[in-house]
C-alpha cells in the first residue's frame, strides 16, 4: 500500500501538526475496513485524533482510496471549523482522486520529484525502529 499527501495537504498538516504516523494509522484502519465514511468516486472519509483528544473532535480527512493499492491524503479539515464539504467540492475531489487513483508509476514518479505529492514513508521496519527509539 502506498500512501501520499499532495503539496496542499502536506502544508495543512505541518500547520496542524499531523503527523505520518497519524496518517498511516487512518489507512491502516481502512485497510481493516474501518472506514468513517464513503463518499462515492473512491473518496473515504477519515477522522484523525488531535493530539492529547480523541478522533471524535479532531480531523477529517478525505483520501482518495483503492484498498490494498494506494491512497492520497486530499484535503482536511478540523471538525470545529466546518460540518462537511458540499457537492460541488465533493465533485471535484472525485475527479482529483480518479486521476491519483488511475496514475502509473511513472506518472507518480513524476509528481512526486515535481512536487505534486509527497509519499508518506510506510516502511514498516522504519516504524518499527522509531517506536523503539521513543
Amino acid at each position: 500500500m502506498r500512501i501520499f499527501k499532495t503539496k496542499w495537504f502536506v502544508r495543512y498538516a505541518r500547520r496542524e501538526r499531523i503527523g505520518d504516523d497519524s496518517l498511516r494509522e487512518a489507512i491502516e484502519r481502512a485497510e481493516r475496513g474501518l472506514v468513517d465514511g464513503e463518499l462515492g468516486g473512491d473518496i473515504i472519509k477519515q477522522r484523525v485524533a488531535r493530539k492529547g483528544q480523541g478522533r471524535s473532535g479532531g480531523y477529517r480527512m478525505l483520501i482518495a482510496y483503492r484498498r490494498g493499492s494506494r491512497a492520497i491524503f486530499l484535503y482536511g479539515f478540523a471538525k470545529s471549523e466546518r460540518e462537511n464539504i458540499d457537492d460541488d467540492e465533493l465533485s471535484t475531489l472525485q475527479d482529483i482522486a480518479a486521476g491519483w487513483l488511475t496514475a502509473n508509476d511513472a506518472k507518480l514518479a513524476r509528481a512526486v520529484a515535481d512536487g505534486f505529492v509527497q509519499e508518506v514513508d510506510n516502511d514498516q521496519s522504519k516504524n518499527d525502529q522509531r517506536k523503539k527509539e521513543t
